[in-house]
């Protein structure tokens, strides 16, 4: 298997461009995009609309995305698929300057070794990945391992651990195991912390004297996180109602109390209202079509798109909140 490897004005392995590309100086929110899929039986890749995506959030004021995550249905694809989807981001990017962040785990051992090698060689800004899902690990040395084998295929990218408990069932403490991890690997650089536990956050974000980035990834705890001292957060809703996201930040962030509550108050609705209508992906990929103008297409990693019984339901609830819905 062959890549375009990554190439500068001096050299591939030009020492000043790898230090760069390593320094991993992104703070802020990253939206965890959607994959495109056609409505035809296989669900197809839809690539053509990922530029059109892109601007859309751009002009939000996202400045990051990650590719191929939960939200992405990373796990649904194939690694030529994963691929391609990464490449198109890539393509993407170059247009609107957003920081990629490419989730290459979720799958076999060789196959998690390609994906971060490839997301290597088309210059992603990061790498994020789960632990290994069937054999997991158990202990710290486990969990080291497995991302030293990850750090290996791409030394020369930052590398994330994606941290989900209540999907990966790996429910080692993260702020223990920042401690522990030290200097062990020498492009890793934080983690995206998907966990409602705002205790054990808050060790994350003081872990190896906040040495290490930390992305909440929690919607409803938005303000929460800020007032622990997060800076970075990688929330699905900021598909659906970027403003409402950023501005929840902003407020939490300037020290705002009340506004922020208030930002918060109405984000939490917002998700709440959306999510009783099933599962993750298919309400957000739903409520993405009924509130903005990109259409990602049917969730994967679910047998059915929501009724249209469900969707207008979805819709009416969404204009009682007072937001602007598109039927």
């Amino acid at each position: 298997m062959s890549y375009a490897h990554y190439s500068c004005v001096h050299q591939t392995s030009c020492i000043l461009c790898v230090k760069s590309r390593l320094s991993f100086t992104f703070r802020g929110l990253i939206t965890p995009v959607f994959t495109p899929f056609n409505s035809d039986r296989a669900k197809s890749l839809n690539l053509s609309l990922i530029p059109q995506y892109g601007d859309y959030l751009a002009r939000k004021g996202i400045t990051g995305v990650l590719v191929n995550g939960t939200t992405g249905e990373g796990p649904t694809m194939n690694v030529s698929e994963r691929m391609s989807v990464a490449e198109a981001w890539t393509n993407t990017v170059k247009n609107t300057k957003q920081h990629l962040m490419i989730q290459v785990g979720g799958t076999s051992l060789p196959d998690v070794l390609d994906l971060a090698r490839h997301a290597e060689s088309i210059q992603a800004d990061s790498i994020l990945c789960l632990p290994e899902l069937y054999f997991r690990p158990q202990t710290f040395d486990d969990l080291r391992d497995y991302l030293k084998m990850i750090s290996s295929a791409a030394p020369n990218t930052p590398l994330l651990y994606y941290n989900f408990p209540r999907m990966s069932n790996v429910n080692l403490h993260m702020g223990q195991f920042l401690q522990y991890l030290g200097d062990q690997i020498p492009n890793f650089r934080g983690i995206k912390f998907s966990s409602p536990n705002l205790e054990e956050g808050a060790q994350v974000l003081r872990a190896g004297n906040n040495k290490y980035v930390t992305f909440f990834g929690n919607d409803q705890l938005l303000s929460a996180s800020c007032a622990l001292g997060a800076d970075s957060f990688i929330t699905t809703g900021s598909n659906v109602v970027s403003e409402l996201v950023l501005e929840t930040i902003a407020e939490a962030k300037a020290g705002n109390v009340l506004k922020a509550r208030e930002k918060q108050q109405r984000l939490t609705s917002v998700i709440l209202t959306i999510a009783k209508y099933g599962n993750w992906v298919e309400t957000m990929k739903a409520a993405m079509t009924l509130l903005t103008n990109i259409n990602p297409g049917p969730p994967r990693a679910s047998s059915k798109l929501l009724t249209a019984q469900v969707t207008t339901s979805m819709a009416n609830d969404l204009q009682n909140l007072g937001l602007q819905v598109k039927m």
